[in-house]
C-alpha cells in the first residue's frame, strides 16, 4: 500500500447532505452534522458498505453484482460548483440537486485529486477519495425543474467538474465548519 503524505491544503465543509433511502430523485436533504460510518451516511440512499454494481462498472462486473461500496459520498468543490453554474448560465447552483454528500471549500481542481487520497477532519474522522464523479443526467434533470433551461446544459458544463466519489475509511462525526486536510498519495505518476 503506497504511504499517504499531508499537504498544505485544507478544506473547509460548506454543506452537507443526505438522499433519503425513500427518494423519488437524485436530491440530497441538508444536514448541519452527520456521524460517517463504515458504511457511509446512515439514512443514506448511496450508503452500505456493499452495494449492487451499476452500468459504470459492467467492464468487470455483471449489472448487480454485490461489490464493495466505494461511492457511499458524493464530494465537490465550491469553486468548481460556481464554475459549473456560471457555465449553464445561474448565478448559483444548490448543492442538494446534485445529490451532494460534502461541499467543500478550499482545495483547486479537487475533481482531480489523486485517486486514493485522503480528506481528514481535526477529530480523526476520515474519508478516501475513490475516482472523478462523472456528470450524469440526474442531476440535469434535477436542475431543469428549478431552472428550465439551464439543465440540458449540466453534462457537458460539469466534465471534469462534477467532483469525486468517495467512503469512509476512519468513522467519526463530521459538521458544517470542519476543517479536512488533504493527503495524498507518495508515489509517482502511472507512465506506462
Amino acid at each position: 500500500m503506497a504511504e499517504h503524505k499531508p499537504t498544505d491544503y485544507y478544506a473547509t465543509i460548506t454543506w452537507l447532505g443526505r438522499v433519503p433511502l425513500e427518494r423519488a430523485n437524485i436530491r440530497s436533504e441538508p444536514i448541519e452534522s452527520v456521524q460517517a460510518s463504515y458504511g457511509g451516511f446512515e439514512g443514506d440512499f448511496h450508503g452500505g458498505e456493499t452495494r449492487e454494481s451499476c452500468g459504470r462498472v459492467t467492464s468487470r462486473h455483471p449489472k448487480g453484482t454485490q461489490i464493495r461500496n466505494t461511492r457511499q459520498l458524493s464530494i465537490l468543490s465550491v469553486e468548481e460548483m460556481t464554475q459549473i453554474a456560471q457555465t449553464i448560465g445561474l448565478d448559483t447552483l444548490d448543492p442538494a440537486l446534485l445529490g451532494v454528500s460534502i461541499l467543500i471549500e478550499g482545495i483547486p481542481d479537487f475533481t482531480f485529486v489523486p485517486p486514493t487520497s485522503r480528506l481528514q477532519a481535526e477529530n480523526g474522522t476520515t474519508i478516501v477519495i475513490d475516482v472523478e464523479n462523472g456528470p450524469c443526467q440526474f442531476p440535469a434533470r434535477q436542475i431543469e425543474t428549478e431552472a428550465e433551461g439551464h439543465g440540458k446544459a449540466f453534462i457537458a458544463a460539469a466534465r471534469g467538474k462534477r467532483g469525486v466519489t468517495a467512503w469512509i475509511e476512519r468513522e467519526g462525526k463530521l459538521t458544517v465548519g470542519d476543517k479536512l486536510r488533504l493527503h495524498v498519495p507518495d508515489q509517482r505518476a502511472w507512465a506506462p
